[in-house]
């Protein structure tokens, strides 16, 4: 979620600071920071709540000429979004700085000790007593007092200091929270996130758990918490720079989602052979486990846990194995049974989401195998699962996901009969059946898309003062009526409820009238009749009705008040269009309410908190 860059080199560092807290903006924030040492050697430090605008006008015209700085943009957890709270802390001696993303979970007792022993602490965060901390062990050395400090912590943390006297130093630390190392000519970088420091590098060392990066211009030492060496991989990152900007949009999200027929082309790359198979190899180190599972379990929290919704589905289907999602907040707090034939699949964006690790690292303590699904390479996902498959779907800036939900559903269908090969369980014409789809779908995105893009605006402003809207399918529309009422309330602020079809009659039909309207999901299905029937009860209490139906249904226009169309496909597959209308009608009831789309309040890209 934060933001942490961090620079030491012979250029000006406050430039290169604050462009890339510009670039770490989708991540969610609520206060920003920055602290330089400059060439006097004294400590400037500069905070505000809110934009990071507010931080730039702050600093215009008196950033210090400086080669050593870190900054930061918070998500608050301790301590409400100000100034007070906002990042880098500093110690009693105004010369230890600390930018901090994650949860000190013992932070209380730290305070309580620090303040015994005569210190003053001023804001009400966890990340202040970590400064402290590092005062009490100094010794002359940052690298050596953070280490003993971060002996101390409980938690999770991706950490940037400095110390105001060693003026070409940087040191970073992760644990459960994602942090890298740029290398550069005579620079060294940290970040959060490779975005941040693309511009100048693309050296990167991803930071594995209990890393500590002791950083100066000219060399990266990466020691244990204990001070013991170890060695790290230098990768190379082929993204552009262009990547991760708006290429001519107004926003990202509205990018992204016009970009979802690209990604689905990348995460299908290698997926299908040219004899028309379906290729998994990456659970052949695995195939063992594969096929002594009795069932699987996903786990998975807000729009993976509903891409996660048709995995298990198509895992039901093509191999006859239960299968059932958690949400990873519950996971672990009533876990099912888990043993080594319970197959565990983590499905997570962003692979560093706290919800998901923990239940997946409980699930490794039982003996389990796991498989994880998520879009970053060297992510803390990685490092837990025995096999994992990329979504390959390139970078997405928005907070709401888009791009990633279509791969992920996309990923799961293929790694459900990646599975059921492994089984034996893959039949031909089922494996035909659902290839000709794979191969179908980027091109039938596009089509979604054009189907789509000029009628949503109309569609937007036509429903934007309603009350509320109830979104409902069935089968494999279920989990899309879920992502598409969490679209709208995601971006918009609009009240929108998700439910299966059926459930209707069963309470929620109670809150339709003219003023709330019925969006149903209503592709070509095995249950297209029931869904319909289902919808009818809500046309018969005044409930406008806004379909997503596939090409050429003659019967939903009859019964529709706003039908949105999309291309006929694999019914396995239909999440994947069916969701395109959706993200559009959201997006645009979130401009004519004018919200911000690209950041909506109170949400973060990279949930790294439980």
């Amino acid at each position: 979620m934060c933001g942490i860059v961090g620079y030491t080199g012979p250029r000006e560092a406050g430039p290169i600071l604050m462009e890339g807290l510009r670039r770490l903006e989708y991540r969610g924030y609520d206060s920003a920071g920055i602290a330089l040492v400059d060439d006097q050697g004294d400590l400037f430090v500069e905070k505000r709540a809110g934009k990071l605008g507010n931080l730039r006008t702050a600093i215009a015209e008196r950033t210090p000429h400086a080669a050593l700085g870190l900054a930061h943009t918070r998500w608050a957890t301790h301590g409400r979004p100000n100034d007070v709270n906002a990042h880098p802390q500093v110690d009693c001696t105004g010369r230890i700085t600390v930018i901090h993303n994650g949860i000190i979970e013992n932070f209380q007792d730290l305070r309580d000790g620090l303040q015994a022993r005569g210190h003053r602490l001023v804001s009400e965060t966890d990340t202040e007593a970590i400064a402290h901390l590092i005062e009490e062990a100094y010794e002359g050395d940052i690298a050596d007092a953070a280490r003993a400090a971060l002996r101390q912590l409980e938690g999770a943390y991706a950490l940037a200091i400095m110390h105001r006297d060693e003026n070409d130093r940087l040191v970073g630390a992760r644990k459960d929270v994602p942090l890298v190392v740029g290398l550069g000519d005579g620079e060294s970088f940290l970040a959060s996130d490779v975005a941040a420091i693309l511009a100048h590098t693309r050296r990167i060392i991803f930071m594995e758990e209990g890393d500590v990066a002791d950083l100066t211009p000219d060399r990266v030492t990466i020691t244990d918490v204990a001070g013991r060496p170890v060695e790290r991989v230098v990768e190379t990152i082929d993204w552009t720079i262009e990547a991760a900007e708006k290429g001519g949009f107004d926003t990202f999200m509205l990018k992204e989602i016009h970009e979802q027929p690209e990604a689905l082309r990348q995460s299908l790359t290698g997926r299908i052979s040219r004899a028309g198979r379906i290729q998994a190899p990456e659970l052949e180190p695995i195939a063992g486990a594969v096929q002594a599972a009795t069932r699987v379990e996903l786990v998975a929290c807000g729009t993976a846990s509903y891409a996660a919704m048709v995995g298990a589905r198509a895992i039901q289907e093509l191999t006859g194995m239960p299968a059932r999602v958690t949400v990873g907040s519950e996971f672990r707090y009533d876990p099912p049974p888990l043993d080594g034939t319970t197959l565990v699949i983590a499905v997570t964006q962003s692979g560093e989401t706290a919800d998901t690790i923990a239940p997946t690292r409980l699930a490794r303590e039982r003996g389990c195998p796991i498989v994880a699904v998520t879009n970053t390479l060297g992510s803390a996902i990685t490092r837990e699962a025995d096999a994992v498959f990329f979504l390959q779907a390139g970078p997405e800036m928005a907070v709401a996901a888009s791009k990633t939900f279509v791969t992920q559903v996309t990923t799961l269908v293929v790694l459900a009969a990646g599975i059921a090969r492994l089984r034996g369980t893959l039949t031909d014409e089922a494996e035909a059946s659902l290839v000709e789809g794979l191969r179908a779908l980027p091109a039938a995105a596009a089509r979604a898309l054009e189907l789509n893009v000029g009628r949503a605006p109309d569609l937007a402003r036509r429903y934007v003062n309603s009350r509320g809207f109830m979104f409902v399918g069935r089968g494999a529309t279920y989990p899309t009526a879920l992502e598409g009422a969490l679209k709208l309330k995601e971006i918009s602020y609009v009240h929108a409820e998700g439910y299966p079809a059926g459930e209707l009659k069963h309470g929620p039909i109670s809150l339709l009238d003219a003023e709330c309207p019925l969006v149903a999901v209503a592709t070509r299905s095995s249950v297209y009749e029931k869904l319909i029937s289902n919808v009818m009860e809500g046309r018969a209490r005044d409930a406008k009705v806004i379909a997503v139906a596939t090409e050429g249904d003659q019967h939903i226009e009859r019964i529709a008040d706003d039908v949105c169309w999309v291309p006929d496909t694999h019914e396995m597959l239909s999440p994947v269009l069916a969701i395109i209308p959706l993200q559009l009608f959201a997006y645009h009831v979130a401009l004519a309410r004018g919200t911000d789309v690209d950041q909506p309040r109170n949400l973060a890209k990279s949930v790294t908190v439980e």
